[in-house]
């Protein structure tokens, strides 16, 4: 059975690249412009790894990774949050933040690194 993938983005061409290749690369994908329904995608897709954009446009990735982590259900559930305007890498060890960041513009193979090695594949 193929691993599952939420992506949030409120860019739809990121979208729309990265389902592409996280598909061609073997994952189930789903994908998500806005973080509001991101609860409700969690418990129906019930993904295997969450990785969304920092900025989702009224929201922010970090507030909702927060909330992943302090759910008691999620909190295992590997986050990798994607930004081209803030470096997260200091914060990584913090409570409520992410398993991995990635900053923009990235590489296809890098980023698919860091998913295996959440996944552990």
């Amino acid at each position: 059975m193929n691993k599952k993938i939420l992506v949030l983005d409120d860019d739809e061409d990121i979208l729309d690249i990265l389902s592409f290749i996280l598909k061609d690369s073997g994952y189930e994908i789903q994908t998500l412009t806005n973080g509001e329904s991101a609860f409700d995608a969690i418990r129906a897709f019930n993904p295997d790894l969450v990785l969304m954009d920092v900025m989702l446009g009224h929201m922010d990735g970090r507030v909702i990774c927060s909330r992943i982590k302090s759910t008691d259900d999620l909190l295992h559930l590997p986050v990798i949050l994607i930004s081209g305007t803030h470096d997260l890498s200091r914060s990584l060890h913090q409570q409520g933040a992410p398993n991995d960041f990635v900053a923009k513009p990235f590489d296809i193979d890098f980023l698919l690194e860091k998913i295996r090695s959440q996944l552990d594949c």
